[in-house]
């Protein structure tokens, strides 16, 4: 096959189409544990449609909520289950306005929780949240949280922004201050995801980091922890006194289904409500636009896909290597012989509906022949074998990701093969979801990865915890920069980023950004989401939001049009209709 027909295309998408068809023949067991023959002439689950004496939605989910601990390193998969158990002090709606949680108002300039100096902060809480044990909430719940994530003896998740702030001062129950030590314009966002938990749970524990806080959190959200049957689902109860909206549901049930064709496969026969992540995978958006009976949206998201690079190994550190493998990188076939063209192409970490996404980066364009010649030029020579090497370091290197996501995998074997035609060899080493994003990922374990990641915080600008190298894990740092990429000015230009208020100096700074981040390839962009979610026709109150990580940001305004509870005033229910993007 030659260079030119590759650059078309021409037979590359054949191969495409081969793995698609080969992915399509999946055989999907039923992991709800419910036989087959429970399948109604309609399609649906007779089993799921007699239990609606209780208002419950079942979401399914690809990868298995672990993690309970809001303070520690988590992942997405875990977010619905944070976001439903726990609150914070302010939270960020669709349309990036921020709203407040536990506070009893957003801290501004205006009203005076803000200096004009950005270092003087006054916090007034609600007087009437109760943690779900029946012990009030007050401000040394919020001061307690705040100094244990910079408790050097605490594994905490991210801990930019925080480790600025000074002179905790709890004014009364209600009432808390603090001084940052210098401005940071991110840190309102960052509150956004930064749940607040229980001083008293935490009292005479030797180890932080091993409480039963971990395994049966206790919150101020919407619903209390219910059981947990590891490996299989997650149940969550209704918090009855609840402070805010709803929730409208009694119980919240997180389904974990490994295999997304199997998980899509459920969605269909009604075994579960609603698609949690991944989603519903873009090739079956067509197919799933069309099913009676459900609401299905493709919303274009916050998160990333790219074939990410530990700049630890070897094999990556010159960037005639990097720039390379993008070249080899067909992503425009990935996209729409994968993916159905749902997601859009990007040069860049930052979601196009940014306000600080730079549009004018350098195109990608797929060329073996400058692959080549840039590993040809840069000393890599092909052994014996046709795998390049130099010094003694020969360009062959694992990738990895979460096991069962058909797409990736498919596109795991059509990079595999491009890749060999310019001398570079990978090994697919794919791992459960709970060991693929545990240690082998915050530690940098891997090689290189394909993976769906979101580098705002609350939608703000700032990839502090992503691109800095103060981030970096493994040298000592704090953060998810587990690519271990550093830039220099790139630490100087997140630095002033997050000291800056005006936000059209703002957004020059993150434009530099993009552009070195584009020019130094830490990672190697292939697309940025749509997310397709999907639900039954008779779930209501769910809003995407592409502000946060996850479909069950606001489970408490969910409900049922045919259910026992609803909100107050709540009108007969429109006829269901699948929604499309235009």
């Amino acid at each position: 096959m030659t260079d030119t027909s590759m650059k078309q295309g021409i037979g590359r998408r054949g191969v495409l189409a081969a793995l698609a068809v080969g992915g399509g023949g999946i055989i999907a067991y039923n992991l709800l544990g419910k036989p087959d023959a429970d399948t109604a002439s309609d399609g649906t689950n007779a089993a799921r449609v007699s239990r609606r004496d209780l208002d419950e939605v079942v979401v399914g989910l690809s990868q298995e909520p672990t993690v309970f601990n809001p303070l520690m390193v988590h992942s997405e998969a875990d977010d619905g289950v944070l976001f439903s158990v726990f609150d914070a002090l302010v939270r960020m709606d669709p349309q990036g306005r921020l709203q407040p949680n536990l506070a009893a108002e957003v801290p501004s300039l205006e009203n005076g929780g803000i200096s004009a100096d950005g270092l003087n902060w006054r916090i007034k809480l609600r007087d009437d949240v109760r943690w779900h044990d029946g012990r009030p909430f007050t401000a040394e719940d919020v001061k307690f949280t705040l100094e244990l994530i910079v408790n050097p003896d605490f594994r905490a998740w991210r801990t930019s922004g925080h480790s600025l702030v000074r002179d905790i001062t709890v004014v009364s129950p209600t009432e808390i201050t603090w001084r940052m030590e210098e401005p940071f314009a991110p840190y309102l966002s960052f509150l956004c995801e930064t749940f607040i938990v229980p001083r008293h749970v935490f009292d005479g524990a030797d180890d932080l980091n091993s409480i039963p806080f971990n395994q049966h959190p206790v919150g101020t959200g919407a619903f209390k922890w219910g059981v947990r049957v590891p490996g299989d689902h997650l149940e969550l109860v209704a918090n009855e006194e609840y402070f805010g909206e709803g929730p409208y549901l009694d119980r919240l049930i997180f389904k974990y289904i490994p295999d997304i064709t199997v998980l899509y496969t459920q969605f269909k026969s009604g075994g579960i409500d609603m698609v949690g992540q991944v989603y519903i995978s873009p090739d079956n958006y067509k197919e799933a636009s069309k099913l009676p009976g459900k609401v299905v949206e493709p919303v274009l998201s916050s998160s990333v896909e790219s074939f990410y690079l530990n700049l630890g190994r070897p094999q990556f550190r010159e960037l005639a290597v990097r720039r390379a493998l993008y070249h080899a990188l067909d992503r425009r076939s990935i996209i729409d012989s994968l993916y159905d063209g749902v997601p859009e192409a990007t040069e860049t970490f930052m979601p196009k509906q940014s306000f600080f996404y730079n549009p004018n980066l350098p195109e990608h364009r797929f060329d073996l022949a400058e692959a080549r010649r840039l590993l040809d030029e840069a000393g890599w020579v092909p052994g014996s074998d046709g795998i390049r090497a130099k010094n003694g370091v020969r360009l062959s290197f694992e990738n990895s990701t979460t096991s069962g996501d058909h797409l990736r995998e498919m596109a795991q074997q059509y990079i595999q093969q491009t890749f060999r035609e310019i001398g570079v060899e990978i090994t697919i080493a794919n791992l459960p979801s709970a060991v693929m994003w545990g240690d082998f990922w915050t530690q940098s374990e891997f090689d290189s990865v394909l993976v769906g990641s979101t580098y705002l915080i609350g939608g703000d600008p700032d990839a502090t915890n992503r691109l800095h190298s103060r981030s970096i894990n493994v040298q000592g740092g704090s953060g998810s920069n587990n690519a271990q990429y550093k830039n220099a000015r790139v630490d100087a230009l997140l630095d002033k980023g997050a000291r800056t208020f005006d936000q059209e100096e703002r957004r020059a700074i993150y434009f530099e950004v993009q552009e070195i981040v584009r020019h130094d390839l830490p990672l190697l962009p292939i697309f940025q989401y749509r997310n397709v979610f999907g639900r039954d026709a008779d779930i209501k109150g769910f809003e995407a939001n592409s502000n946060t990580r996850t479909e069950s940001w606001h489970a408490a305004g969910w409900y049922l049009a045919d259910g026992n509870r609803k909100p107050d005033g709540d009108a007969a229910a429109p006829s269901s209709q699948t929604k499309k993007e235009g």
